[in-house]
């Protein structure tokens, strides 16, 4: 009996790595990410207090895009660093801005720029309401500039596997478990340093 159940288990497992295989792509997570650690486990991007030497006072939000690290500034020299997945070479925000607005499970729709770089996204231009296949994730921090929307945004993934990297349309992704951490700490009107 035991040599049939392993026989089984053996069979549909290599039936679907096999059918898996077939379905990946560029834009996705690679093959088997559902069965590796979960990427935030790794000691480069899990969520950990750290010694800050920067000038930005606490509660200031800083984004360092090169080392794919975003601070959450405290008091007595230390932050909460997070890792996060950064725009892809050319789109990425730059500079200053506010929290303008939060939300818990945002709708996403794509900007026209986003649809001209990347016609797949068409399908979507009225919008994906929010919920765990939604590329916003569980939580969006919309950042503001002089009270207007910049379209960029440190927000959730349901893609998780994209920490560290430089792949989005130019918003900041953190894993959905740290942007819930984030949006509890940051209110609106907080000051987001993004270099």
């Amino acid at each position: 009996m035991d040599k049939q159940h392993i026989t089984r288990r053996g069979l549909v497992l290599g039936s679907l790595a096999l059918m898996l295989s077939g379905c990946t792509s560029g834009d996705g997570p690679p093959l088997g990410y559902r069965f590796a650690r979960d990427p935030d486990a790794d000691p480069r991007y899990r969520r950990q207090e750290v010694a800050y030497t920067g000038s930005e006072p606490p509660g200031t939000i800083v984004v360092d895009t090169a080392s794919r690290y975003l601070y959450f500034v405290e008091a007595d020299g230390l932050a909460t660093r997070y890792g996060v997945a950064v725009g892809e070479e050319g789109l990425s925000f730059k500079g200053e801005a506010t929290i303008g607005y939060k939300a818990e499970w945002p709708s996403w729709k794509p900007t026209n720029d986003m649809i001209q770089r990347k016609p797949r996204l068409a399908k979507y231009a009225d919008g994906i309401p929010g919920g765990p296949l939604n590329p916003l994730g569980a939580a969006a921090l919309y950042l503001y500039q002089g009270g207007q929307d910049t379209l960029f945004r440190l927000h959730g993934t349901n893609a998780p596997w994209s920490i560290g990297r430089a792949v989005s349309n130019g918003c900041i992704r953190l894993t959905n478990a740290n942007i819930g951490d984030l949006y509890s700490r940051a209110r609106v009107g907080t000051r987001v340093v993004v270099i």
